[in-house]
């Protein structure tokens, strides 16, 4: 009996894996519209949580979706928007709680 079929649905099933992601964006990270783009890239990619500026500089998210999703997201925070200057992106993997129905900017 080949083995191929059950191989290739756990590769399905691992790659649309819920997580959850606590993010610290460190850098010239506010002031350059970062959290207003990354919740369209968010948005585009299904990604829900939030985003919010903290009074040391750096910007705080949460994200929550597919694996692969997310990682792109958080991919994109190394980098950020044009006049961004990310020196740093801090994350720490959470269990997932499916609490949001969307991405929100918080102030």
């Amino acid at each position: 009996m080949p083995s191929g079929p059950p191989h290739r649905l756990k590769e399905k099933s691992d790659k649309n894996k819920k997580i959850r992601a606590h993010v610290f964006i460190h850098g010239k990270v506010q002031g350059v519209y970062f959290r207003q783009n990354t919740r369209i890239v968010a948005t585009r990619h299904n990604v829900t949580g939030w985003v919010r500026n903290l009074s040391d500089g750096r910007v705080e998210a949460v994200f929550e979706g597919d694996e692969t999703n997310v990682g792109q997201v958080i991919e994109w925070c190394h980098a950020g928007p044009p006049k961004a200057e990310v020196d740093d992106v801090s994350i720490t993997y959470q269990p997932y709680t499916g609490e949001f129905q969307d991405f929100r900017v918080n102030y």
